[in-house]
């Protein structure tokens, strides 16, 4: 099989209708090995148990074998298209960025969109830049200028690289695919060490790339580490991203007490924002600066979910109002009431405090008047309940759980008849058998 194309536009085609044999496939492998073996070109870039990834000029090899792989497989990759910044279109704005500020570039995307083309590309500028321009690659096969040094993981491990790297001092260094935990530390340590960085990471949108340092790096420390996020697909630049480190009130909050350090990503052609990441609760969370459909921001939804998430905890029927973009009320049981705002409203503080935001705490009920008690009883085709006669004449209103299900006068004998064939009389009646908690309120 072999897939044809360019970026966005791939098709995969049969190049035989006869499947290849053990026997043929491993004579491929051989002679692959044979010409690593022999050839200045070759190199093995990484031996596993199963598993051998060559590279071989412009073609990186990656062989695999049982138990690895279920069968015996042979993949060769090469490059499609060698192309230079300019080939790209990309803006003046854009173009001085990367000459005079860039220095913690990321170019993201899905595989096969043309990161790794890209990177190359920004390698190849800064070579001509009169810039010193490293690689960490493994395997090496980024198509870069003969001046430009091509480094692997030492002793099969980046850090030791890094380590070499930073007593050579390059200006630049691009590190393709950076991927675990301690590619990104690697990759921040660099940067901060003064080295400017251009690092390839897999993504889907332009976002992902952010939060994938997040929980890696610390909040403050992102924006010096990555300041220009630059998103491809199908081999163009579709998205490109600006981090800047501030303090102030999150976009949708109010109180000025509020403020609070937050990394703002910005469209970088428009200046806009669209984005904010900062510390809400004991989380650090990457919020859109944005009106969903419903009128509702993104920032007051989690607002609401975390508010919740405490609540429950004293009544797991609780009500959150989001009453504007720095206030909530939330409604609990009356008995409830004076446990969640706590001596003095501490605890209500403490809410607030870890959440940022201020809550109101009300009672469901508040608005209907006094609960009253009364007496339950099953009396041929009704359902009866009965009150202390002084009630006699006054308006009350019966729920269920929290739910509101009919107004009534109570009458001269104390009492108010429900028909069990009506439809309030059925769902009186399920209630009362399934022991759900019924309130009347004067």
């Amino acid at each position: 099989m072999a897939k044809r194309g360019k970026p966005g536009n791939f098709e995969l085609m049969k190049l035989s209708g006869e499947k290849m044999t053990r026997v043929q496939l491993e004579e491929i492998i051989r002679e692959i090995s044979e010409a690593t073996r022999v050839s200045d070109e070759g190199s093995f870039e990484i031996v596993r148990s199963g598993a051998t990834v060559i590279q071989f000029g412009r073609f990186r090899i990656s062989i695999t074998r049982p138990p690895f792989s279920d069968g015996m497989e042979v993949t060769i990759v090469r490059p499609v298209v060698k192309l230079t910044l300019e080939d790209y279109k990309l803006s003046d704005k854009l173009m001085d960025r990367l000459r005079k500020k860039a220095e913690g570039v990321v170019i993201a995307g899905p595989p096969g969109s043309g990161k790794s083309t890209l990177c190359a590309s920004l390698v190849e500028f800064y070579q001509k830049q009169g810039k010193i321009v490293k690689t960490l690659e493994s395997p090496r096969d980024l198509q870069v200028p003969d001046e430009v040094t091509q480094y692997g993981p030492l002793e099969g491990d980046f850090e030791k690289t890094a380590d070499i790297l930073l007593l050579v001092r390059p200006d630049y260094s691009a590190f393709d695919e950076v991927r675990k935990t301690k590619d990104f530390e690697i990759f921040s340590d660099l940067r901060l060490a003064g080295v400017g960085m251009v690092g390839v990471v897999h993504a889907s949108q332009a976002i992902d790339a952010i939060q994938r340092f997040i929980g890696r790096v610390e909040l403050g420390v992102i924006p010096h580490v990555v300041d220009t996020v630059i998103f491809v697909k199908d081999g163009q630049v579709k998205k490109i991203y600006d981090l800047d480190l501030t303090v102030k009130v999150p976009s949708g909050m109010m109180e000025a007490d509020l403020a609070r350090p937050l990394v703002e990503i910005r469209d970088f052609e428009t200046e806009k924002l669209e984005y904010e990441i900062y510390t809400f609760g004991e989380e650090k969370v990457i919020v859109p600066v944005k009106e969903t459909a419903a009128g509702i921001s993104p920032v007051k939804k989690l607002a609401a979910e975390r508010i919740m998430q405490d609540i429950r905890k004293f009544d797991p029927r609780a009500i959150v109002e989001l009453v504007s973009e720095n206030k909530v009320v939330v409604k609990v049981d009356n008995s409830v009431v004076p446990r969640i705002i706590g001596k003095e409203g501490s605890t209500v503080n403490a809410l607030e405090d870890k959440l940022g935001i201020k809550i109101d705490i009300e009672p469901k009920t508040a608005a209907l008047g006094n609960e009253i008690l009364f007496e339950t009883y099953e009396k041929g085709n009704s359902v009866e309940f009965v009150f202390d006669r002084r009630f006699i004449g006054k308006a009350a209103s019966l729920f269920i759980e929290d739910k509101f299900i009919f107004s009534a006068t109570i009458g001269k004998n104390g009492n108010i008849k429900v028909a069990k064939d009506s439809d309030i009389g059925k769902e009186v009646f399920r209630a009362i058998v399934g022991k759900r908690k019924i309130k009347v309120f004067l």
